[in-house]
């Protein structure tokens, strides 16, 4: 065991959280466990070396097989090699070394400090549950769990990161997943090849069809009941050990317009904030972008009186339309950057006063006109109606190439990039399906999920969440 020890040691070298903790197994044979302080139940671990020196050993030739016996009782496991030592320490466990014996005994003591269950910011609703995802993979597990009773439920374990060995899970339920999907992820994944891996949007990255698309195709999200739904309609999960963000794939831009609230509310009142939420889609990557060209090159459709007013107030205006426009949607996306880094306790009120006072200030000063400031404003607003911030994120980003052809070529620079927008996403596939689908390709009987919330009483059909819109097709024998 001396040597032994000297090894662990030299290889623990300059790890000061390392600790060693001699035992006498029966009072005559040595030991030592290995842990790392602050990962380890140090209590439990010390209740079980007491209890290891008063073991009674039958015969002094026979204490190895007696130990064997003994330590097995404590529901630990061998270990053969030293790379399955660092990994078990890692994860908080106990490794026990015993003089005499080859390996060593993994006893289950994990314990290191952790954020208990709370309620998800980024995805907050007025009705359904309040319990998000925390950073401890086994607490994420459980919670899925919880809500699939099923041996269906099956959850594969990698492990990725040539230094952080980050744990990453792949969950489906046997029978709604297709086979083909649940192969392509493991085969997606298998290729990282990465020091470290942080969070699940390092993941992301990797193994999402189109990189350089600004649009996401997994939806990463901290609800476990969000999750579930996605497992329920036949989509693999995919869980990060140390973040709270889980991955779904596949999916469709239908997906990322509808929030979990959708199937908790009255089907009729879901219909509605859905629809509204479509317009508002539109209004936040258009709107900039349509009064700039309509000002600048099609005064002719503007109403007269409309018109009057808007020229009155450009009237001392230094900039043209599309200048204008930039300088407002760069100054409200800093202050919106701004509020989402500073604390929470002046970030709001950061975010609200300062554009309250820089738009008053900036229309008091002649740079800007009021109705380029209530455009700005009600382009803003619109893209908060947005449930997820990635696809949000990607319309903000969207808008400014658009005002820029707008402002150059105006509705037919519009029109351009509209239709580039639509060849792109016609082009696109999470995982193989379509981004536009059931629209393109066409399928007109799988629509109900993306005109409206059907009801879940409606005829012929299980109540349950649906949020694919029809994109995932199940496989033979799967009931809808």
């Amino acid at each position: 065991m001396e040597q032994s020890r000297h090894h662990i040691e030299q290889s623990l070298k300059d790890c000061s959280d390392a600790a060693y903790l001699s035992c006498k197994l029966g009072g005559k044979v040595p030991g030592m466990f290995v842990y790392f302080n602050g990962l380890t139940d140090e209590e439990r671990l010390n209740e079980i070396r007491h209890s290891m020196f008063s073991w009674e050993f039958s015969e002094t030739e026979e204490w190895l097989e007696t130990m064997e016996q003994e330590v097995t009782s404590f529901s630990c496991t061998r270990i053969e090699t030293f790379q399955e030592m660092m990994s078990q320490l890692t994860l908080g466990n106990a490794v026990l070394f015993v003089d005499g014996s080859d390996g060593g005994y993994v006893f289950s003591l994990g314990d290191w400090r952790k954020r208990a269950i709370e309620d998800p910011v980024a995805e907050s609703v007025i009705r359904g549950p309040r319990e998000g995802f925390t950073e401890t993979l086994d607490d994420n597990m459980s919670m899925i769990r919880r809500r699939i009773r099923t041996p269906s439920l099956k959850m594969k374990g990698i492990e990725i990161g040539e230094y952080t060995k980050t744990r990453i899970i792949i969950g489906y339920v046997e029978g709604l997943a297709a086979p083909e999907l649940i192969a392509e992820i493991e085969h997606r994944l298998a290729a990282i090849e990465v020091d470290g891996i942080l969070e699940s949007g390092n993941i992301e990255e990797f193994i999402e069809d189109q990189p350089y698309s600004p649009f996401p195709q997994l939806i990463s999200t901290e609800r476990p009941d969000t999750v579930v739904a996605g497992l329920l309609e036949g989509r693999a999960v995919i869980l990060t050990d140390n973040t709270p963000f889980v991955l779904i794939a596949p999916i469709s831009i239908f997906s990322l317009l509808q929030s979990p609230e959708d199937y908790y509310q009255r089907f009729l009142i879901s219909t509605f904030i859905r629809w509204l939420r479509y317009l508002f889609f539109l209004v936040a990557l258009l709107v900039p972008s349509a009064y700039v060209a309509l000002l600048t090159y099609h005064q002719e459709m503007i109403p007269s009186a409309l018109l009057l007013s808007i020229a009155k107030s450009r009237e001392s205006i230094p900039f043209p339309a599309l200048v204008e426009a930039f300088i407002m949607e760069t100054m409200f996306e800093a202050l919106r950057e701004a509020g989402v880094r500073l604390p929470k306790q002046v970030g709001a009120a950061v975010s609200i006063v300062g554009a309250l006072v820089i738009g008053q200030a900036a229309t008091s000063a002649g740079l800007v006109s009021s109705p380029m400031v209530m455009v700005v404003a009600i382009t803003g607003i619109a893209s908060f109606l947005l449930p997820h911030y990635s696809v949000g994120i990607s319309i903000r980003l969207l808008r400014f190439p658009i005002m820029l052809l707008a402002g150059v070529l105006g509705l037919l620079g519009l029109l351009m990039g509209v239709i580039g927008i639509v060849i792109h996403l016609s082009g696109l596939r999470s995982f193989g399906v379509p981004y536009l689908s059931p629209l393109a390709p066409l399928m007109a009987g799988e629509w109900q999920d993306v005109v409206m919330r059907p009801p879940a009483w409606k005829p012929n059909r299980r109540p349950r969440f649906t949020r694919s819109g029809g994109s995932i097709r199940r496989t033979k024998g799967s009931k809808l």
